[in-house]
């Protein structure tokens, strides 16, 4: 079942939600049982067995002694919101309606995140330059199906799960939640960064997920502007912006930073705590408020500074995070202020070049510290019922550092790269560790489980499936010769086109009447499918020799839950390891070459076919009800509650 969270007061501004609203939880009977669930995001089974051989792991071995550790099954495809909706609801894509991180809308093929959307709102007064929202909009969380907490919260367990991903907005139905994965800075994206410098030109990589701005220096001053969103409040959508001063000390290594009414000192090298970022939406009545962190990376002889993405803040967030709303605020009262977007490790601003690995690994360890310090907190006042906490920095510094600890890699520097050769075998051994604390803290009769919902591989080689198709005859092009030059599908002849690429493992037949573009007759569709899959299996990688696709899977096949099957796309393509669908093809740019080195930093990932990445699972005894994927892992914590039925099928 869908769910969905009704505030009281809503102020929208496209993805732009401020929200007013309160929710309260009433007391119950205590359940004199505990249990607890960690999730890893994308710890691999391989790299986790050999590091217990190796005695580095040594509270996992105790739980495999004791208990259980074996490859967790993950989602086709192994992508992280897909992945982890089928932990939340027992069913696969078909069922919960998530096949992707980007979806499409047939008709237009536009592209929209898949997890969660907005609606403005239906009425709109407007007089002079000013406009006034007399109907409330609407923020929906796309993942169907009933999460498992619901489940435990009709049978008088609470519940509290901190940043699942694909829960964003959250689904209300725990006792308490913290959003995690999907939830957006406050422009409604990612995570935007802010980069001033006075020295642009050194940025000579493309630059995603972030500004870079040139400066100049006026006697040691510069005053610049902190971007928000559109103000819901103008009709003509202009863009709210808070205004900063800094100044730079002519001979020390040091400059001030002066943010509305607060003063930060910084050193080069060093990072502000959270500070306040308020836009004014109308002069002296509403204001919009969010926080940031400012870290100079240089001040002589060029001056650098970096601004995080402007975060929601957890006293005053502009969106809702959190079941309760005041829990988010509860949270930072106690641990302090926390970044709330998602995926908060910068790993943009180092694949742009803004970052070195040094700041990459700095800003990292910071969000570590931040993730540790929460949970200690609700393990500390966690008394009764279930928790489940995530943490995510295992998969992304994973993501950016996998190219340190294997020679082989095409993006690995033997020099610069030795510095981090064990980062990623210290996360696991940090992951350890945390595991043994929280034994501590349990009781014989309580359950632990300990899991991840995907592996992780080397990413080398990089396919572009939309430049396969067009040189296969099945993706033409309107100018041949300005092939890769332009982005999201604009040179192609869709009269001529047969199928299309969108997201990262996603390929869709380009069906008539059904795409607003089509061209290939509905009675044709099952037809160009099976020519496409038998060509890409038949793909051999020409500098490896090896195949490029390990397997291509049928959505009217592979999918045993089918309510949502026809959101999904027609083609999964389950790269061989060491593969991954490309950037540019990811959003609909063809490039030079069918299949080429991966240089990026971003060196690792886990969009290989399912098989041969399976995640984690660890227990401290054995459990009530046997587990060999993501999707029945959810049935075996309510087993633990003596709740047998998930998930629930009407």
């Amino acid at each position: 079942m869908k769910r969905q969270r009704r505030p009281t007061a809503w102020l929208i501004c496209g993805g732009l939600w401020v929200v007013v609203a309160s929710f309260g939880c009433g007391s119950r009977p205590p359940v004199g049982k505990r249990v607890i669930v960690l999730g890893f995001d994308g710890m691999d089974y391989g790299l986790t067995r050999r590091l217990m051989s190796e005695g580095r792991l040594p509270n996992f071995e105790r739980l495999s002694r004791i208990g259980t550790f074996q490859p967790l099954g993950t989602s086709i495809p192994p992508q992280s919101p897909v992945a982890w909706s089928n932990f939340i609801t027992g069913m696969d894509a078909g069922g919960h309606g998530i096949y992707d991180f980007l979806h499409r809308d047939s008709l237009t093929l536009t592209p929209y995140l898949s997890t969660s959307r907005t609606e403005p709102p239906g009425h709109i007064l407007k007089f002079g330059r000013w406009q006034l929202p007399l109907s409330g909009g609407k923020m929906e969380l796309l993942r169907h199906g009933t999460p498992f907490w619901e489940v435990l919260e009709q049978h008088g367990i609470p519940t509290t799960v901190i940043r699942i991903p694909a829960n964003f907005p959250p689904s209300g139905s725990a006792s308490r939640e913290l959003s995690g994965m999907g939830t957006p800075d406050i422009v409604g994206s990612s995570g935007m960064f802010s980069f001033f410098t006075t020295a642009p030109e050194r940025i000579t990589d493309k630059v995603t997920g972030g500004t870079v701005y040139g400066i100049e220096l006026e006697n040691g001053v510069f005053k610049g502007k902190l971007k928000g969103p559109p103000n819901p409040l103008s009709s003509t959508g202009d863009t709210v912006k808070a205004d900063f001063t800094v100044h730079v000390d002519a001979s020390r290594p040091v400059a001030k930073i002066v943010l509305g009414d607060q003063e930060v000192i910084l050193q080069e090298g060093e990072w502000s705590e959270w500070l306040d970022v308020k836009f004014t939406l109308l002069r002296f009545v509403q204001t919009l408020r969010g926080m940031c962190r400012f870290y100079v990376r240089r001040v002589h002889p060029e001056f650098e500074l970096y601004v995080t993405p402007i975060n929601l803040d957890p006293f005053h967030p502009a969106m809702p995070i959190s079941t309760p709303a005041e829990f988010a605020g509860d949270l930072a009262r106690a641990t302090g202020r926390y970044y709330t977007q998602e995926m908060p490790e910068e790993t943009k601003a180092l694949r742009s070049g803004v970052f070195d690995d040094a700041d990459f690994m700095r800003q990292a360890s910071m969000v570590v510290e931040e993730e540790q310090r929460l949970y200690q907190y609700v393990l500390g006042g966690f008394e009764d019922g279930f928790l489940f906490y995530y943490f995510g920095n295992t998969d992304q510094i994973s993501h950016m550092m996998w190219r340190a600890m294997d020679p082989s890699h095409p993006a690995h520097d033997p020099v610069a790269d030795e510095p981090y050769r064990h980062v990623i075998e210290d996360l696991y051994v940090e992951a350890d560790r945390i595991v043994g604390e929280t034994l501590e803290q349990l009781g014989d009769d309580e359950t632990l489980f300990v899991m991840s919902d995907h592996g992780f591989a080397p990413w080398t080689r990089s396919f572009n499936v939309n430049t396969w198709l067009k040189e296969n005859g099945y993706l033409a092009l309107k100018d041949p010769s300005r092939q890769g030059e332009l982005e999201y599908f604009q040179n192609v002849d869709w009269s001529r086109t047969q199928a299309y690429a969108l997201g990262l493992n996603s390929l869709y037949i380009n069906v008539r009447g059904r795409e607003g573009v089509g061209s290939v007759p509905r009675g044709q569709r099952q037809i160009v499918l099976d020519e496409i899959a038998r060509g890409l299996m038949r793909y051999v990688d020409p500098k490896t020799g090896q195949r490029a696709i390990a397997n291509v899977y049928s959505r009217d096949e592979v999918y045993q839950d089918r309510e949502y099957l026809d959101i999904g796309p027609d083609l999964i393509l389950g790269f061989a390891r060491g593969v991954r669908g490309s950037d540019e093809s990811a959003l609909g740019q063809l490039s030079s070459e069918i299949i080429f080195d991966n240089t990026s930093k971003w060196s690792g990932d886990h969009m290989a076919d399912h098989e041969v990445i399976p995640g984690i699972l660890l227990s401290n005894r054995p459990l009530q009800r046997s587990v060999t994927s993501l999707k029945n892992l959810a049935a075996a914590v309510l087993a633990e509650f003596g709740i047998e039925g998930f998930p629930p099928r009407e």
